[in-house]
């Protein structure tokens, strides 16, 4: 594996901050985030003017029938699978600037930065752009990359339906990006994927990169308590068959194991209380609970800790009824991927630490089909998912160097 002329690659920040300004202008919010979810007129917008950059940087369009999009710039020897890296530019209805785009337009950066210094690596180079990663629209997440690795189907997607009932196949057709290239026929030497860290720790420790190891594992459950309804000022408590007390049992056993478990996570995203009326004491709760933890077998524990307390309500007259809907076990990342990533923050002297993603990542499925690693970069106050989601031009660009310098080395 030879050196590479980094001192002869420049990353143009100026260039770089310009394109994630520019793009995030498209779905914008007048509290300067981004409503751009899948398969709107945003979507497409946002599509759209991407592709215009990569025609614009020379780069080969491809287009698959779940609406990835892949640009490609060829390499010395184009018999070999290329080095890819990307991410999402779909967002959250109360998105930021930065979640995934920087990993899309980043990576559109590299390729830009290569052609100014008229460097061609041994192997092609490629940059996707996933669809649907966030599933805010069309549950669940990281959806297109899971049909690619084959997680999920073609039609398993296009039968997906938003809460208005649109099918995501009719909706990208819609907006025009469903391609001719087969689902997963595509494939990669490698993948990388760089993103901001959605959490506190890289900015808590004034670390400037993160070399993401893998990611924690996490379930998802939807669960039904149902009581009795009875009048809220003339039934005494011990008479009570209230839905909203058990569920709040439950949740409390959750937040407790959670708390007490070192990088043990519990979330409730969701309640909703019927009859949903002041004075009346709640016949049925619906709620949801999602529990994480970088190690499989705790993350487990946690899930058998809500259930043994959802017995419990069950014995003292509740009905209770529970789904797990989303499960993906804890990951670990390709070593060479990481070794390299750590090796490139190293030799360009950027401060870092190994880390392990609270999140989801279209790198997760991608992981089942190539080598793949992943680079963070620091974000204000560890906040994501919200419109004040804020980085600096530094750290988009320290983070785009590492994939500039990590891809070189494996296309070489």
């Amino acid at each position: 594996m030879k050196d590479h002329p980094m001192s002869n690659i420049k990353i143009d920040e100026a260039r770089l901050w310009d394109s994630l300004m520019t793009h995030a202008k498209i779905g914008g919010t007048p509290d300067g985030g981004i409503c751009r979810q899948a398969l709107t007129d945003e979507d497409r917008a946002g599509r759209d003017l991407f592709c215009q950059w990569c025609r614009d940087a020379g780069l080969e369009i491809s287009i698959d029938k779940v609406g990835n999009i892949f640009a490609i710039r060829p390499g010395l020897d184009n018999t070999l699978d290329p080095v890819a890296f990307g991410s999402h530019l779909d967002t959250q209805p109360t998105g930021g600037k930065f979640d995934g785009i920087l990993g899309v337009l980043g990576g559109l950066e590299v390729m830009r930065a290569l052609n100014d210094a008229n460097y061609q690596t041994r192997r092609p180079l490629l940059v996707a752009s996933w669809t649907n990663e966030e599933g805010g629209r069309f549950p669940p997440a990281m959806l297109a990359s899971g049909v690619y690795s084959g997680k999920f189907s073609l039609d398993y997607a296009n039968d997906l339906t938003d809460s208005e009932g649109v099918r995501f196949g009719d909706a990208l057709k819609d907006i025009g990006y469903v391609g001719e290239e087969t689902v997963g026929e595509r494939t990669f030497h490698s993948y990388l994927e760089l993103h901001v860290e959605q959490g506190p720790v890289l900015e808590d420790e004034s670390t400037e990169i993160g070399v993401v190891n893998g990611v924690q594992g996490m379930s998802w459950h939807k669960l039904t308590v149902k009581g009795r309804e009875s009048h809220a000022g003339t039934t005494p408590m011990p008479s009570r068959l209230d839905a909203m007390a058990a569920a709040n049992r439950i949740i409390s056993v959750c937040y407790e194991q959670a708390n007490a478990i070192v990088d043990a996570k519990a979330t409730i995203g969701i309640i909703e209380a019927q009859p949903a009326s002041p004075n009346v004491i709640p016949h049925t709760v619906n709620f949801t609970v999602d529990l994480r933890h970088p190690q499989d077998t705790v993350q487990q524990g946690l899930v058998r800790k809500m259930l043994d307390a959802t017995a419990i309500e069950s014995e003292i007259g509740f009905t209770i009824s529970h789904e797990e809907v989303f499960r993906s076990p804890a990951l670990h990342f390709d070593q060479g991927c990481i070794d390299i990533v750590r090796k490139v923050a190293t030799d360009l002297g950027y401060s870092h630490r190994d880390i392990v993603s609270g999140a989801g990542h279209d790198a997760v499925y991608v992981s089942d089909v190539c080598p793949t690693g992943m680079i963070f970069v620091p974000c204000e106050d560890g906040i994501s998912h919200n419109s004040i989601e804020s980085i600096t031009p530094a750290q988009a660009r320290a983070g785009v160097e590492i994939l500039l310098g990590a891809a070189i080395r494996l296309a070489e």
